[in-house]
């Protein structure tokens, strides 16, 4: 059984409008389809980026926070022969 399914439109600048019809060109595919996977992949990385913001709310809640001189030290660190431990909570 097939999927239900919904139009939705939008707007879009020409000149991206025309790199998804060269890309459906490119990939011998629909507009429609290269549409759908560009709104699936965005959709899915807006959906991971909320669970990663909820996630740290949780961790700053909790307390679990890295000083920000330490993160400068380690970052610093990484350029030179010997760069230290990435900090822990």
């Amino acid at each position: 059984m097939a999927a239900e399914t919904r139009v939705l439109t939008a707007h879009v600048p020409a000149g991206l409008a025309e790199k998804v019809d060269a890309m459906a060109a490119r990939l011998e595919r629909s507009r429609g389809w290269v549409m759908k996977q560009a709104l699936a992949a965005w959709v899915d990385q807006e959906e991971e980026r909320h669970r990663m913001t909820l996630e740290a709310l949780a961790d700053v809640d909790a307390g679990r926070l890295i000083e920000h001189q330490a993160i400068l030290a380690w970052a610093d660190s990484l350029a030179t022969e010997d760069p230290l431990p990435p900090p822990t909570a």
